[in-house]
């Protein structure tokens, strides 16, 4: 079992090496279809898997697409990875969508029309409270 520090700092090697793949290593056109990026990687104690979350921004029929193409080129990611890290053995990669973006730009524009909803009266007088 790897200590606590050596998989956060694998995790984070392995989430900036499949960013710059993401830039210039992935040849498939599926991936481009939808702007992608890396949001998270995490790395089991054992460093033998590791779940890679991407954020996809692009219609549904992109972001499916751009996932298709992505798992499709888990083997050349993790083949890549094997050369970049130099670890004694290449984890296991699987990619998973990060929605919680999205879910954040929801939550933020239903606060907002909740304030724009619960704004004071601007005819309300402050000075006729304290009669």
């Amino acid at each position: 079992m790897a200590t606590s520090r050596r998989v956060e700092r694998v995790a984070s090697l392995i989430k900036r090496e499949v960013s710059l793949m993401l830039l210039n290593g992935i040849k498939d056109d599926r991936v481009g279809a939808g702007m992608v990026s890396v949001t998270d990687a995490i790395v089991s104690g054992d460093l033998q898997h590791a779940k890679i979350f991407v954020s996809i921004y692009g219609s549904d029929e992109a972001k499916a697409e751009t996932m298709e193409g992505l798992r499709s080129a888990t083997g050349y990611v993790r083949s890549e990875l094997g050369h970049r890290l130099q670890l004694r053995r290449t984890p296991e990669v699987v990619f998973l969508e990060d929605d919680s973006l999205e879910r954040g730009d929801k939550m933020l524009l239903l606060l907002n029309k909740l304030s724009q909803e619960r704004k004071p009266d601007e005819d309300f007088d402050e000075d006729e409270v304290d009669s």
